[in-house]
Protein backbone atom coordinates (compact mmCIF):
# COMPACT_ATOMS: atom_id res chain seq x y z
CA UNK A 1 0.00 0.00 0.00
CA UNK A 2 1.44 3.64 -1.48
CA UNK A 3 1.67 6.36 1.20
CA UNK A 4 -0.30 8.16 -0.92
CA UNK A 5 -3.41 5.59 -0.22
CA UNK A 6 -2.34 5.48 3.39
CA UNK A 7 -2.59 9.16 4.15
CA UNK A 8 -6.31 9.13 2.26
CA UNK A 9 -7.68 6.32 4.56
CA UNK A 10 -5.95 7.88 7.34
CA UNK A 11 -7.89 11.21 6.51
CA UNK A 12 -11.28 9.45 5.81
CA UNK A 13 -11.46 7.25 9.36
CA UNK A 14 -10.00 10.52 11.03
CA UNK A 15 -13.67 12.27 9.05
CA UNK A 16 -15.32 9.04 10.18
CA UNK A 17 -14.57 9.32 13.45
CA UNK A 18 -15.55 12.96 13.66
CA UNK A 19 -18.81 11.74 12.30
CA UNK A 20 -19.49 9.36 15.11
CA UNK A 21 -18.40 11.97 17.57
CA UNK A 22 -21.35 14.84 16.61
CA UNK A 23 -23.94 11.56 16.12
CA UNK A 24 -22.44 10.56 19.64
CA UNK A 25 -22.92 13.36 21.45
CA UNK A 26 -26.51 13.91 19.89
CA UNK A 27 -28.07 10.99 21.18
CA UNK A 28 -25.89 11.56 24.61
CA UNK A 29 -23.71 8.30 23.95
CA UNK A 30 -21.89 9.32 26.91
CA UNK A 31 -19.54 7.57 29.20
CA UNK A 32 -20.47 8.60 32.99
CA UNK A 33 -18.33 8.05 35.64
CA UNK A 34 -19.54 5.99 38.51
CA UNK A 35 -17.68 4.31 41.80
CA UNK A 36 -15.40 1.77 39.65
CA UNK A 37 -14.42 3.97 36.95
CA UNK A 38 -11.05 5.64 36.52
CA UNK A 39 -11.79 8.80 35.21
CA UNK A 40 -14.03 11.78 35.79
CA UNK A 41 -15.40 13.42 32.85
CA UNK A 42 -18.43 12.93 30.90
CA UNK A 43 -16.47 11.11 27.60
CA UNK A 44 -18.25 10.27 24.53
CA UNK A 45 -18.69 6.41 24.57
CA UNK A 46 -17.63 4.18 21.34
CA UNK A 47 -15.12 5.99 19.35
CA UNK A 48 -13.71 2.38 18.86
CA UNK A 49 -16.63 2.19 16.41
CA UNK A 50 -13.63 2.84 14.04
CA UNK A 51 -11.85 -0.25 14.41
CA UNK A 52 -15.04 -2.51 12.73
CA UNK A 53 -15.96 0.25 10.50
CA UNK A 54 -13.02 0.33 8.87
CA UNK A 55 -12.61 -3.39 7.89
CA UNK A 56 -15.86 -3.14 7.11
CA UNK A 57 -15.70 -0.41 4.48
CA UNK A 58 -12.66 -1.92 3.21
CA UNK A 59 -14.22 -4.05 0.12
CA UNK A 60 -15.56 -0.56 -1.24
CA UNK A 61 -12.28 0.66 -2.45
CA UNK A 62 -10.74 -3.02 -2.56
CA UNK A 63 -11.35 -6.75 -3.32
CA UNK A 64 -14.22 -8.81 -0.85
CA UNK A 65 -11.67 -10.83 0.76
CA UNK A 66 -12.83 -12.17 4.82
CA UNK A 67 -16.01 -12.36 4.11
CA UNK A 68 -17.31 -14.47 6.90
CA UNK A 69 -14.98 -12.97 9.08
CA UNK A 70 -16.47 -9.20 8.08
CA UNK A 71 -19.96 -10.82 8.49
CA UNK A 72 -18.90 -11.86 12.06
CA UNK A 73 -17.28 -8.44 12.63
CA UNK A 74 -20.54 -6.84 11.60
CA UNK A 75 -22.78 -8.83 14.10
CA UNK A 76 -19.91 -8.87 17.35
CA UNK A 77 -19.78 -4.54 16.59
CA UNK A 78 -23.45 -4.40 16.40
CA UNK A 79 -25.04 -5.82 19.64
CA UNK A 80 -21.73 -4.26 21.10
CA UNK A 81 -22.34 -0.89 20.45
CA UNK A 82 -26.15 -1.71 21.00
CA UNK A 83 -24.79 -2.87 24.66
CA UNK A 84 -22.90 0.50 25.20
CA UNK A 85 -26.08 2.61 24.25
CA UNK A 86 -28.63 0.19 26.46
CA UNK A 87 -27.09 -2.57 28.36
CA UNK A 88 -28.27 -6.14 27.11
CA UNK A 89 -28.40 -9.19 28.85
CA UNK A 90 -25.20 -11.50 28.96
CA UNK A 91 -27.14 -14.54 27.46
CA UNK A 92 -28.32 -12.28 24.44
CA UNK A 93 -24.85 -11.42 24.13
CA UNK A 94 -23.22 -14.51 24.47
CA UNK A 95 -25.55 -15.63 21.82
CA UNK A 96 -24.54 -13.17 19.10
CA UNK A 97 -20.63 -13.51 20.27
CA UNK A 98 -20.99 -17.43 19.47
CA UNK A 99 -22.27 -16.21 16.08
CA UNK A 100 -19.60 -14.11 14.96
CA UNK A 101 -17.07 -16.13 16.54
CA UNK A 102 -18.88 -19.68 14.92
CA UNK A 103 -18.28 -17.33 11.56
CA UNK A 104 -14.81 -16.28 12.47
CA UNK A 105 -14.07 -20.31 12.59
CA UNK A 106 -15.52 -20.42 9.06
CA UNK A 107 -13.56 -18.07 7.59
CA UNK A 108 -10.05 -19.77 8.82
CA UNK A 109 -11.64 -23.27 8.41
CA UNK A 110 -11.01 -24.01 11.95
CA UNK A 111 -13.97 -26.66 12.15
CA UNK A 112 -11.89 -28.93 10.02
CA UNK A 113 -9.65 -29.93 12.91
CA UNK A 114 -10.88 -32.17 15.67
CA UNK A 115 -13.74 -31.50 17.77
CA UNK A 116 -11.58 -30.73 21.05
CA UNK A 117 -9.32 -28.20 19.05
CA UNK A 118 -12.35 -26.42 18.08
CA UNK A 119 -13.99 -26.38 22.36
CA UNK A 120 -10.60 -25.13 23.03
CA UNK A 121 -10.26 -22.49 20.45
CA UNK A 122 -13.65 -21.22 21.18
CA UNK A 123 -12.83 -20.94 24.88
CA UNK A 124 -10.01 -19.23 23.93
CA UNK A 125 -11.74 -16.38 21.60
CA UNK A 126 -14.45 -15.98 24.14
CA UNK A 127 -12.22 -15.50 26.80
CA UNK A 128 -9.57 -13.06 25.02
CA UNK A 129 -12.66 -11.15 24.04
CA UNK A 130 -13.86 -10.80 27.57
CA UNK A 131 -10.01 -10.09 28.54
CA UNK A 132 -9.50 -7.47 26.16
CA UNK A 133 -12.87 -5.90 27.32
CA UNK A 134 -12.21 -5.96 31.01
CA UNK A 135 -8.87 -4.39 30.45
CA UNK A 136 -10.49 -1.45 29.06
CA UNK A 137 -10.16 1.03 31.46
CA UNK A 138 -8.32 3.43 31.51
CA UNK A 139 -7.34 6.08 28.89
CA UNK A 140 -5.15 4.71 26.08
CA UNK A 141 -4.62 1.23 27.05
CA UNK A 142 -6.38 -0.32 24.63
CA UNK A 143 -4.88 1.95 21.91
CA UNK A 144 -1.66 0.99 22.22
CA UNK A 145 -2.22 -2.55 23.32
CA UNK A 146 -3.73 -3.52 20.35
CA UNK A 147 -1.11 -0.89 18.29
CA UNK A 148 1.58 -3.17 19.70
CA UNK A 149 -0.28 -6.55 18.40
CA UNK A 150 -1.31 -5.54 15.42
CA UNK A 151 2.28 -3.86 14.63
CA UNK A 152 3.64 -7.08 15.55
CA UNK A 153 1.60 -8.89 13.60
CA UNK A 154 2.68 -6.96 10.72
CA UNK A 155 6.11 -7.32 10.82
CA UNK A 156 5.38 -10.82 11.08
CA UNK A 157 3.17 -10.91 8.18
CA UNK A 158 6.30 -9.54 6.17
CA UNK A 159 8.74 -12.84 7.41
CA UNK A 160 5.51 -15.13 7.02
CA UNK A 161 2.84 -14.20 4.63
CA UNK A 162 -0.43 -15.44 6.68
CA UNK A 163 -2.75 -12.70 5.19
CA UNK A 164 -3.34 -9.29 3.04
CA UNK A 165 -1.33 -6.76 3.99
CA UNK A 166 -3.53 -4.11 3.35
CA UNK A 167 -6.02 -5.69 5.48
CA UNK A 168 -3.61 -5.66 8.13
CA UNK A 169 -2.91 -2.30 7.67
CA UNK A 170 -5.99 -0.64 7.42
CA UNK A 171 -6.69 -2.62 11.31
CA UNK A 172 -3.89 -0.59 12.24
CA UNK A 173 -4.52 2.58 10.78
CA UNK A 174 -7.89 2.51 12.53
CA UNK A 175 -6.13 2.31 15.89
CA UNK A 176 -3.86 5.03 14.92
CA UNK A 177 -6.95 7.27 14.54
CA UNK A 178 -8.54 6.20 17.30
CA UNK A 179 -5.56 6.81 20.05
CA UNK A 180 -5.23 10.45 18.26
CA UNK A 181 -8.47 10.98 20.35
CA UNK A 182 -8.06 8.75 22.93
CA UNK A 183 -3.87 8.71 24.13
CA UNK A 184 -4.26 11.68 26.22
CA UNK A 185 -4.53 13.00 29.72
CA UNK A 186 -8.39 14.07 28.55
CA UNK A 187 -9.47 11.49 26.11
CA UNK A 188 -11.90 12.59 23.24
CA UNK A 189 -13.63 9.47 23.62
CA UNK A 190 -13.51 5.67 24.79
CA UNK A 191 -13.30 2.56 22.81
CA UNK A 192 -16.77 1.29 24.69
CA UNK A 193 -17.61 -2.21 24.18
CA UNK A 194 -17.92 -1.92 20.68
CA UNK A 195 -14.15 -0.52 20.72
CA UNK A 196 -12.48 -3.20 23.17
CA UNK A 197 -14.74 -6.05 21.81
CA UNK A 198 -14.39 -5.45 17.87
CA UNK A 199 -10.33 -5.02 18.34
CA UNK A 200 -10.11 -8.45 20.15
CA UNK A 201 -11.96 -9.82 17.49
CA UNK A 202 -9.59 -8.55 14.66
CA UNK A 203 -6.42 -9.56 16.80
CA UNK A 204 -7.80 -12.59 17.51
CA UNK A 205 -8.43 -13.33 13.85
CA UNK A 206 -5.09 -12.10 12.30
CA UNK A 207 -3.36 -14.45 14.97
CA UNK A 208 -5.30 -17.69 14.22
CA UNK A 209 -4.62 -17.05 10.50
CA UNK A 210 -0.61 -16.83 11.89
CA UNK A 211 -0.83 -19.87 14.22
CA UNK A 212 -2.75 -22.05 11.50
CA UNK A 213 -0.47 -21.04 8.60
CA UNK A 214 2.94 -21.58 10.94
CA UNK A 215 1.26 -24.52 12.88
CA UNK A 216 3.30 -22.36 16.23
CA UNK A 217 1.01 -21.85 19.16
CA UNK A 218 3.83 -19.49 20.70
CA UNK A 219 1.94 -16.74 19.02
CA UNK A 220 -0.49 -16.84 21.39
CA UNK A 221 1.68 -14.71 23.87
CA UNK A 222 1.44 -11.61 21.94
CA UNK A 223 -1.58 -11.16 24.40
CA UNK A 224 0.42 -12.61 27.54
CA UNK A 225 0.37 -9.33 29.64
CA UNK A 226 -3.38 -9.03 28.90
CA UNK A 227 -4.00 -12.52 30.22
CA UNK A 228 -1.77 -12.56 32.88
CA UNK A 229 -3.29 -9.36 34.47
CA UNK A 230 -6.77 -11.24 33.97
CA UNK A 231 -6.09 -14.16 35.18
CA UNK A 232 -4.35 -13.35 38.08
CA UNK A 233 -7.04 -11.01 38.99
CA UNK A 234 -9.66 -13.80 38.81
CA UNK A 235 -7.38 -15.73 41.27
CA UNK A 236 -7.07 -14.03 43.66
CA UNK A 237 -10.76 -12.34 43.57
CA UNK A 238 -11.77 -16.68 44.38
CA UNK A 239 -9.34 -16.45 46.70
CA UNK A 240 -10.90 -13.71 48.27
CA UNK A 241 -13.90 -15.13 47.60
CA UNK A 242 -15.41 -12.47 45.51
CA UNK A 243 -18.15 -12.73 43.03
CA UNK A 244 -15.89 -12.48 39.87
CA UNK A 245 -19.02 -12.25 37.67
CA UNK A 246 -19.52 -8.85 39.15
CA UNK A 247 -17.71 -5.60 38.27
CA UNK A 248 -15.34 -4.80 40.00
CA UNK A 249 -11.65 -2.51 39.73
CA UNK A 250 -9.08 -5.21 40.63
CA UNK A 251 -7.00 -5.49 38.00
CA UNK A 252 -3.14 -4.63 38.39
CA UNK A 253 -3.49 -1.67 36.25
CA UNK A 254 -6.48 -0.27 38.28
CA UNK A 255 -4.60 -0.16 41.27
CA UNK A 256 -1.76 1.57 39.25
CA UNK A 257 -4.17 3.95 37.97
CA UNK A 258 -6.55 4.44 41.23
CA UNK A 259 -4.47 3.58 44.03
CA UNK A 260 -1.11 4.44 43.17
CA UNK A 261 -2.22 7.62 41.17
CA UNK A 262 0.12 7.08 38.35
CA UNK A 263 -0.99 8.50 35.11
CA UNK A 264 -2.92 6.71 32.70
CA UNK A 265 -1.04 6.96 29.87
CA UNK A 266 2.16 6.34 31.66
CA UNK A 267 0.29 2.98 33.09
CA UNK A 268 -0.82 2.45 29.31
CA UNK A 269 2.56 2.77 28.48
CA UNK A 270 4.27 0.50 30.54
CA UNK A 271 1.47 -2.14 29.31
CA UNK A 272 2.19 -1.60 26.07
CA UNK A 273 6.12 -1.48 26.17
CA UNK A 274 6.05 -4.71 28.32
CA UNK A 275 4.04 -6.67 26.28
CA UNK A 276 6.19 -5.16 23.07
CA UNK A 277 9.72 -6.52 24.70
CA UNK A 278 7.89 -10.07 25.08
CA UNK A 279 7.34 -9.71 21.77
CA UNK A 280 10.60 -8.97 20.67
CA UNK A 281 11.67 -12.19 22.76
CA UNK A 282 8.86 -14.52 21.23
CA UNK A 283 10.17 -13.71 17.03
CA UNK A 284 13.83 -13.58 18.74
CA UNK A 285 14.88 -16.15 21.51
CA UNK A 286 11.78 -18.45 22.29
CA UNK A 287 12.00 -21.44 19.87
CA UNK A 288 9.36 -23.23 18.24
CA UNK A 289 8.80 -26.03 20.97
CA UNK A 290 5.81 -26.48 23.73
CA UNK A 291 8.14 -26.93 26.43
CA UNK A 292 10.01 -23.51 25.99
CA UNK A 293 6.82 -21.97 25.37
CA UNK A 294 5.13 -23.50 28.72
CA UNK A 295 8.10 -22.72 30.73
CA UNK A 296 8.02 -19.23 29.11
CA UNK A 297 4.62 -18.54 30.27
CA UNK A 298 5.40 -19.94 33.66
CA UNK A 299 8.11 -17.76 34.70
CA UNK A 300 6.71 -14.69 33.31
CA UNK A 301 3.70 -15.37 35.54
CA UNK A 302 5.35 -15.94 38.33
CA UNK A 303 7.49 -13.11 37.86
CA UNK A 304 4.03 -11.02 36.93
CA UNK A 305 2.80 -12.15 39.95
CA UNK A 306 5.71 -10.99 43.03
CA UNK A 307 5.63 -7.51 41.37
CA UNK A 308 1.77 -8.04 41.98
CA UNK A 309 2.17 -8.66 45.88
CA UNK A 310 5.15 -6.41 45.96
CA UNK A 311 3.52 -3.11 45.01
CA UNK A 312 -0.01 -4.65 45.95
CA UNK A 313 0.85 -5.99 49.09
CA UNK A 314 -0.22 -9.48 50.66
CA UNK A 315 -3.79 -8.03 52.11
CA UNK A 316 -4.82 -6.04 49.44
CA UNK A 317 -4.47 -9.17 47.11
CA UNK A 318 -5.77 -11.92 49.18
CA UNK A 319 -7.91 -10.51 52.05
CA UNK A 320 -11.48 -9.34 51.42
CA UNK A 321 -12.06 -5.84 53.17
CA UNK A 322 -15.63 -5.36 52.23
CA UNK A 323 -16.43 -8.60 54.22
CA UNK A 324 -15.75 -7.09 57.58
Amino acid sequence: MSVYIIVIILFFLLVIEIIYFKIAGHYNVIDKPNHRSSHSNLTIRGGGIIFALALLLYPLYNDLIYPWFLLGLLIIAFISFIDDVRPLSSKLRILFHSIAVALLFIQIHLFTLAFYWVVLALIFVIGTINAINFMDGINGITGLYGLVALGTLYYTNTLVRFTTDSFLLTAILSVLVFNFFNFRKKAKCFAGDVGSVSIAFIIVFFMFQLILKTQDVRYILLLLVYGLDTSTTIIFRLIRKENVLEAHRSHFYQYLANEQKIPHLIVAAIYGLVQLLINIALLSFVPHSLPVILLFTILSAVLFVGVRFYIEGTSHLLKNTKAK
